[in-house]
């Protein structure tokens, strides 16, 4: 938790998803969100960070609960003065709310920073719990080979990170609280989809190449920039690129 609140008071998440590479992960999953919302539906927002998809969507009329653990995000969050109810908890303890509460739920940040399969399975297992049969969770990950390819060979850690055991001969990044973001390959997603009998309707990538392009994404005009969302939003489901996506969205149906 100390490590979070000094994470997160030094990284502003608001101005992250502003920028452009941000805003192609932002873009893609508030399109994605808007594909299974209804009228009148009520979401839930959990690790909802400074409320930039949270009051985004009440601001469009949604009723809409978010809860975030780190007191500095969640005081963003309420300063920006919106009608979402929000909430200082964690992932793993939705308590507050009865079962089937919600039609759509966002599990957008805890799963990056939990990292026993214990802890995640907790987290979207009470995610599912809060949310109506039938309805839709989105759940966002990081993924390892981004990691392995940007930490370790671009920024020249891979031979410190081999010996020290921070990633195994398998090139699986064996990360603990202290390094703050847990890793994942496709295996362990569908292996707690399965778990816990959940359905997938789809897998995206997020951001697809945006992370790795940043310097270039941020310098571009608008108009080359629009073009890059176009590429973007047409490769973004295709199956052979997501393990090296950055963030996908894993977008899932309680039946």
């Amino acid at each position: 938790m100390n490590e979070l609140e000094n994470y997160y008071g030094k990284f502003c998440e608001d101005k992250r998803l502003t920028r452009k590479h941000g805003q192609v992960e932002y873009r893609t999953s508030m399109k994605y969100i808007h594909d299974y919302l209804k009228p009148g539906d009520r979401l839930l927002d959990i690790g909802a960070g400074t409320g930039r998809y949270s009051v985004s969507l009440s601001q469009e009329g949604y009723e809409v609960d978010a809860i975030e653990l780190v007191k500095y995000n969640l005081g963003m969050l309420k300063a920006k003065k919106s009608n979402v109810k929000a909430y200082q908890g964690t992932a793993l303890d939705l308590s507050r709310y009865q079962d089937e509460t919600f039609d759509v739920t966002l599990l957008f940040g805890p799963m990056y920073h939990l990292f026993s399969y214990e802890d995640k399975l907790k987290a979207l297992s009470e995610a599912k719990r809060v949310t109506k049969t039938g309805g839709i969770i989105l759940v966002a990950y990081v993924m390892n080979d981004y990691s392995v390819l940007v930490h370790g060979f671009r920024d020249g850690h891979i031979k410190e990170a081999l010996k020290n055991g921070k990633i195994d001969k398998n090139f699986q990044t064996q990360t603990n609280i202290d390094d703050l973001y847990s890793y994942v390959r496709l295996e362990l997603i569908e292996k707690l989809n399965k778990d816990l009998n959940l359905e997938r309707i789809k897998i995206i990538a997020a951001d697809g190449p945006a992370d790795y392009m940043r310097p270039i994404l941020n310098k571009m005009d608008d108009e080359t920039f629009e073009l890059f969302m176009q590429y973007h939003l047409s490769t973004c489901e295709r199956q052979d690129l997501i393990g090296a996506s950055s963030h996908t969205l894993d977008i899932l149906r309680k039946v």
